[in-house]
């Protein structure tokens, strides 16, 4: 299956945008009343000369629309010598037209008066106003090269997880400000910076649907901050993230991501970056955009930042403008994407498939919303262990059904499907797939176990549950013994799993085979993994919750599960370019139009590891170097080599 790598422009002679959101350190999200053009100018220099070659601009709401019907022309005034200052560096801007939440607080003009940002017809009318106003201002400037509606709405126009507005109106709202620049002759790319934390990506419905709003928009730009427990998961976060907000067919800018040095080291800050940037490359991002320009030394006394302090430094420069590290991780980052001349690369196809189910995105009658942090968690931890195991994996969505042209399906810790898929999953195992399921009973007591029809029939067991009672399991690690080599996986050998969960997610599957064949069984003698061959393909049943377990278990990774998942791939024959025997070290590979292929080797060891990949061809070092076979990867490192 194609794997989602779509470029923002498809003309070579645009750089893929790379920057940072941008306040000037005179006045955070005041700057425009204390506007310092030098500054402006020192601040720009400093990130065009690490790499950087564009900004993410803000028109502060209170301050550029003061009245309803009025802008303020000495802001624009300001506003125009900023972008100057860009053509100047050698960079562009995508400003941003409705700021009214910023870094933990929202603003509002004087004049709204508690009027809906979404379903007032006057107040929606006044955002289309404003932002047709600004495009006319500014369409034909150069250093313009796309636009945003908003920074992060769903957290300035209701608190969604209290009071969220529907779809149906939020994609009308959204049509309306797309179709605000549009009118006003805005061309470049337009998106909403609503931050892509809808029902689509999180499971948590706020109204905006990336599937409803992709009509209206150039790219979708996702905003990643979430913590994890699992420093190797937080690592994946973004790029799992960038892979689920490709639902929209459309290219993804991961449109903010950073941290604070207050609560990170400069090391580790370092670290996170590094992490970030090249696993979301290889998740399908084809641009980025730091959060933010530079550290406030002196806002302490102002809000937001009198009551969330640690806003005041989440700079890639500090407050006299000097590099901190994680601009220069986006120094080395910005080298990369100019040696293996990114704007002409894409993502190589892929043999597997991770199948999101419909129930993340789709409020299926009598379904809960509380399900889906389930789906959401255990197909995050899948898609760590798939990294692991070095298979390249597509997210394919249950919603716009299977594809055809994968080997391997993976369904971890999968409790509902839809009859449809179901079927589907068996007719692409009778044509020569493999189908691989992880039982899950799901995290809450009500209808326990699997929500599809004969999994019996599937997977070639007679399941033993009894009604309304989970099976716990007592162990407190779960050892999967091989009674027969599997893929990879040679009999004899025990692969150990952290058993994790609540009193209804911790539970096993009791089942007698029926078809199928016990290839491994737990500590008890009990079946654990289930090949049942039918047709050309397979089904293969783990009867507990891998993924899940490991999910809910803090410092895990690496985690035995992707060399249960690379024997899958071994079994089903799925393609494997690239591949190290440790899980400490990813691989994977992106293709160039003229057929150039570039590994990619990013390293989860928190100290030096030497690797010899094994590929299908030689690696050498880019632009015609020595040929490489011993691999050298500094403590979180990430080393790209060319595959001839």
């Amino acid at each position: 299956m194609r794997r989602h790598s779509a470029q923002l422009t498809h003309d070579p002679a645009v750089l893929p945008w790379l920057g940072a959101n941008f306040w000037s350190r005179t006045g955070g999200p005041l700057m425009w009343r204390s506007y310092d053009p030098k500054t402006v100018r020192e601040e720009l220099a400093v990130l065009r000369d690490h790499g950087l070659n564009m900004t993410r601009s803000f028109f502060y709401w209170p301050d550029f629309h003061p009245e309803p019907d009025r802008i303020d022309e000495e802001l624009c005034d300001r506003f125009r010598d900023f972008l100057d200052a860009h053509t100047e560096a050698g960079m562009g801007t995508v400003p941003t037209f409705i700021v009214g939440h910023m870094s933990g607080e929202n603003w509002d003009p004087a004049w709204r008066g508690g009027r809906d940002l979404y379903e007032d017809v006057w107040l929606v009318g006044r955002q289309a106003w404003f932002v047709s106003q600004m495009t006319r201002r500014f369409k034909d400037h150069p250093a313009v090269t796309g636009w945003l509606i908003t920074n992060e709405m769903p957290g300035y126009g209701r608190v969604y997880q209290v009071d969220p507005p529907s779809s149906d109106v939020v994609t009308a709202w959204a049509q309306f400000m797309c179709d605000a620049v549009r009118a006003a002759g805005g061309t470049q790319p337009v998106s909403l910076g609503d931050g892509a934390w809808g029902i689509e990506v999180t499971g948590r419905d706020n109204g905006f649907s990336l599937r409803e709003t992709a009509a209206y928009v150039d790219f979708v730009g996702p905003h990643v901050y979430r913590s994890d427990t699992d420093r190797v998961r937080q690592h994946y976060r973004a790029a799992f993230e960038c892979e689920l907000a490709a639902v929209a067919g459309k290219p993804v800018v991961l449109e903010e991501f950073g941290l604070s040095t207050d609560t990170v080291s400069a090391a580790n800050a370092a670290v996170y970056y590094r992490q970030t940037l090249h696993n979301s490359l290889l998740g399908g991002a084809t641009g980025w955009m730091a959060w933010n320009n530079t550290d406030y030394g002196d806002l302490w006394d102002r809000s937001p930042y009198d009551h969330h302090p640690f806003e005041m430094h989440f700079g890639i420069t500090d407050g006299t403008g000097r590099p901190k590290t994680p601009l220069l991780e986006l120094d080395a980052f910005a080298r990369v994407l100019a040696e293996v001349d990114f704007a002409r690369c894409r993502r190589t196809d892929a043999d597997a498939a991770l199948v999101v189910p419909a129930f993340l995105e789709r409020g299926y009658p009598y379904s809960r919303p509380a399900d889906r942090p389930l789906i959401f968690t255990s197909l995050h931890q899948g898609y760590v262990a798939a990294r692991a195991g070095d298979v390249p994996v597509g997210l394919a969505r249950e919603a716009d059904g299977l594809p055809q042209d994968v080997s391997l399906y993976l369904l971890p810790s999968t409790r509902q499907l839809t009859t449809r898929t179901r079927r589907a999953l068996e007719q692409r195992a009778e044509e020569g797939a493999t189908v691989y399921l992880s039982f899950c009973s799901g995290e809450y007591p009500t209808t326990r176990g699997p929500w599809f029809h004969d999994l019996d029939g599937l997977f070639g067991v007679e399941h033993q549950l009894s009604y309304g009672v989970a099976e716990p399991i007592e162990d407190d690690v779960l050892e999967m013994t091989f009674t027969e080599d599997f893929g990879t996986v040679a009999a004899g050998e025990t692969l150990s799993f952290p058993v994790a969960g609540n009193e209804d997610s911790r539970a096993w599957l009791p089942v007698v085979p029926a078809g199928a064949r016990v290839v491994a069984t737990d500590a008890h003698g009990r079946p654990a993994l289930l090949c049942f061959e039918r047709g050309a393909g397979r089904a293969v049943l783990a009867t507990y919750p891998l993924e899940h377990m490991a999910a809910r278990t803090a410092r895990v990774n690496p985690e035995q599960t992707h060399r249960l998942y690379a024997a899958l791939a071994a079994v089903a024959g799925v393609a494997r370019p690239v591949s190290v025997d440790t899980p400490l070290v990813a691989a994977d590979t992106l293709v160039r139009e003229d057929g150039a292929r570039f590994v990619w080797l990013v390293s989860q060891s928190d100290e030096e590891i030497t690797v010899r990949p094994s590929a299908d061809g030689e690696l050498y070092e880019p632009g015609g170097g020595r040929r490489v076979v011993d691999v050298a990867l500094a403590p979180f490192g990430v080393r790209v080599l060319e595959l001839r």
